[in-house]
C-alpha cells in the first residue's frame, strides 16, 4: 500500500510514537497504532486537528482508506 520498506515504516512509527503523536496497542502477535487521543503536549493536538482538516478530502487519503478496509493482514504477512 505505501510502497515503502518495512524498516522505513517502522522507523517512522518509532519517531511518531516517541514524539507523542501516536500510541500502540498490542493485539496478540500484532501491534496496532493509532493517533494519540490524549497527547501530553497541546501542540500535538493542534497539529493533528490541522492535519485532519487539510487531508480529509484528499483523493489519495480517501483511496488509501478504502484500500486499507479491504486488506487482510493475515494474508499480507503470510507471504
Amino acid at each position: 500500500l505505501l510502497g515503502l520498506a518495512n524498516s522505513t515504516v517502522s522507523q517512522h512509527l518509532k519517531i511518531l510514537k516517541e514524539t507523542g503523536f501516536i500510541v500502540e496497542e498490542k493485539d496478540g502477535k500484532w501491534v496496532n497504532y493509532k493517533v494519540n487521543p490524549a497527547p501530553i503536549d497541546p501542540r500535538i493536538n493542534t497539529v493533528m486537528v490541522s492535519l485532519d482538516f487539510w487531508i480529509k478530502n484528499e483523493e489519495l487519503i480517501i483511496s488509501d482508506k478504502s484500500k486499507v478496509k479491504k486488506l487482510d493482514r493475515n494474508k499480507i504477512c503470510s507471504n
